[in-house]
Parts: C-alpha cells; sequence; structure tokens
C-alpha cells in the first residue's frame, strides 16, 4: 500500500525563525513503512543509470543517502562540513545568508568515469547542494542527478541545479518556505 508521504512530514511554524514553515523528516524516518518507501522512490529511477556512488550531504542526507546506496548496491560519499573527515579531503566554499562554509569529501574516494547521485532530504535555495556538485565534480565524476525527499519550489533551489545540468527527483513538494 502506497502511504501518502507529505502527510507524514510535520510542519513547525516559525522555526528557526519567524515566518519559516520548518519540514520536519524525523516524523517520516520514524514512520518504518514510511522511511522504507521513501529510500525506494528515491532509488526506483536511478537504477540501470550506471549509478557508481550515492553522496549524501550532512546531516539528514546521510540517512536518505545511505539508504538509497544499500538499494541501488553502491558506494556510499558522506559530503561532510569542514574538519569532519579524517584523512586527505578537498572542499568546496558556499555562501550563507551572513557568510561563508565549506563542504569537503575524501580526495581519493571518486574520479573519472564515476557517475555519483547527490541526494539530500529538502532542497529550498540549493547552495549547499550547488556547491556538492561543484566539489564531486572537481575530482572528474559525473553528477548529472539529484533527488531530495521534499523540494520547496518557491525557493528556486531545484531550478539552479538544472541550470548546472542536474536532473531532479523529488518526492514531495511544499508551497512557501
Amino acid at each position: 500500500m502506497q502511504l501518502n508521504l507529505q502527510s507524514l512530514v510535520r510542519t513547525i511554524p516559525d522555526y528557526p525563525r519567524k515566518g519559516v514553515m520548518f519540514r520536519d523528516i524525523t516524523t517520516l524516518i520514524e514512520h518504518p513503512e514510511g522511511f522504507k518507501q521513501s529510500i525506494e522512490a528515491i532509488a526506483a529511477p536511478h537504477r540501470n543509470m550506471g549509478i557508481t556512488h550515492v553522496a549524501g550531504i550532512e546531516a539528514r542526507g546521510f540517512i536518505f543517502g545511505a539508504g538509497v546506496a544499500i538499494a541501488l548496491g553502491v558506494g556510499f560519499i558522506p559530503v561532510r562540513k569542514k574538519g569532519k573527515l579524517t584523512g586527505e579531503t578537498i572542499g568546496q566554499n558556499y555562501a550563507l545568508e551572513y557568510g561563508v562554509d565549506t563542504i569537503e569529501i575524501h580526495a581519493d574516494v571518486i574520479g573519472p568515469g564515476d557517475k555519483v547521485l547527490l541526494v539530500d532530504d529538502l532542497i529550498a535555495t540549493g547552495g549547499t547542494a550547488i556547491a556538492a556538485v561543484g566539489l564531486l565534480r572537481r575530482t572528474g565524476a559525473s553528477v548529472n542527478h539529484a533527488a531530495f525527499v521534499i523540494d520547496l519550489p518557491d525557493l528556486g533551489g531545484a531550478e539552479k541545479l538544472r541550470a548546472e545540468n542536474v536532473a531532479i527527483h523529488s518526492l514531495i513538494a511544499f508551497e512557501g518556505h
């Protein structure tokens, strides 16, 4: 039986600040069948594409990305905040509302010939996802597909990723922020 995944996402008004409608996926992942269906719904359209790795953006992208990697039978790449990975890393800076942040991956995890699917829980303005695509592509890997549980289309992130030649797959869309 197919569940209405959108009904399993809790909305918290005015978090983290007034006017924001926070889309909380913890209620989805706490629901065993909803979590399973969301992983399968992300993995299904990416089967038989030659994907070699799934990259998940810290932290909630780890939850969905690891499950999708298992479903596809491929490796998982954690895209982490600066300083969290051991060993040699490569990083990518990206703009925040107030400043700059950096994400990193292991320097030797992928390269030319690899095809990476980027996964995160939500696409909003797209800043982190675009930085992750740029970082992964710097290794020579192909990153032409990204998948998200939730898209907030009014914030434009999915369109920005499409402009970077990345096909977007999302399970749920919520209007507004």
